[in-house]
């Protein structure tokens, strides 16, 4: 069944609004589209490649203090 009702934010335009703000700043007015954008710019987008980059050099240095 439908659980949708009638919204006063919508009836007035704030929703709109927002959105055409959001939209026209880049920036997300939601707490979690705040959030997830800071990720994706912390990250370059790809947690794989900073986790690579992270691991990786960890692993040789190790390596290296073990053979020494």
């Amino acid at each position: 069944m439908n659980k949708g009702g009638f919204s006063w934010k919508r009836a007035i335009g704030i929703t709109r609004a927002k959105r055409k703000i959001s939209r026209a700043t880049g920036i997300p007015l939601t707490k979690s589209g705040r959030q997830r954008k800071i990720g994706k710019m912390a990250t370059g987008g790809c947690l794989m490649a900073v986790l690579g980059g992270i691991t990786i050099p960890a692993v040789i240095i190790v390596i290296m203090v073990l053979i020494a």
